[in-house]
């Protein structure tokens, strides 16, 4: 059976990065897979929109409307989407190369699994592709979760059945929603999931939870209510853990 592969770019005012995200998307060579790429625009004021126009042809879709921020905008692009896996990829980010999707779609074949995730490097902001730190998933360790661990959300894909059984992202949090989706998926109804151990991503640093202690207090405390709102319980030093795990990534 032929493989399809739905990719959600959601933006809002991006133009600064949006053309390097959809080049990305729309150079990556379509070898054993079909591709849909989606845009989800949260009504931009800037030029986003006109940043697409030279990859128009290849996006299958782009809704532009207003939202209620990052999450809402990943469940509208989840749901509009048909292929049989669905990535999302930020405005920030982009693949690492041109064969990043053909991998992902010969790893998911080869495992059969309803998952995969990969690796990541943070690049510099100025669009140099300058590595500042590398995120080295690992291989999969369902209890690697209580020691605060996550796979790097933008190399996840997610077989789109399994989101229409478990649910889409929770408007409940503000920047955790993407761990709690992970944590629901992979470690409280164990997703079959597979590990590619290749950098797939590049995403540009500045990311709303590592802004400061206070956002980082918060994304703890939302850290914590991930788990709670599935009736799962930590262990003390989860929470702990989960920030320090960055600091690792700053030695490679």
């Amino acid at each position: 059976a032929h493989m399809k592969i739905s990719i959600v770019t959601i933006a809002f005012n991006a133009e600064a990065t949006i053309a390097d995200a959809a080049r990305s998307v729309t150079e990556q060579e379509r070898d054993g897979f079909e591709l849909e790429y989606i845009i989800v625009d949260g009504a931009s004021t800037d030029g986003t929109l006109a940043g697409l126009e030279p990859y128009r042809h290849a996006i299958d879709r782009i809704v532009s409307e207003p939202d209620s921020g990052l999450y809402d905008a990943m469940n509208k692009g989840v749901a509009a989407a048909t292929g049989d896996f669905v990535g999302i990829l930020n405005a920030d980010d982009a693949y690492a190369h041109p064969r990043v999707l053909a991998l992902v779609a010969a790893a998911l074949k080869a495992a059969g699994s309803d998952a995969l995730y990969g690796d990541l490097h943070y690049v510099a902001a100025d669009g140099s592709n300058r590595i500042v730190r590398k995120w080295k998933s690992g291989a999969f360790n369902r209890r690697a979760f209580l020691h605060g661990w996550m796979p790097p959300h933008p190399t996840f894909f997610l077989r789109r059945s399994v989101y229409n059984r478990h649910g889409l992202f929770s408007l409940e949090l503000k920047s955790a929603a993407d761990y709690e989706l992970m944590l629901r998926m992979l470690f409280k109804h164990q997703t079959s999931v597979t590990y590619v151990p290749e950098v797939l991503v590049h995403m540009r640093t500045g990311g709303v939870s590592n802004a400061s202690w206070k956002n980082r207090w918060r994304a703890n405390r939302e850290d914590l209510m991930a788990w709670r709102m599935n009736s799962l319980r930590p262990r003390p030093w989860t929470m702990v853990l989960k920030p320090l795990r960055k600091v690792v990534q700053w030695l490679y």
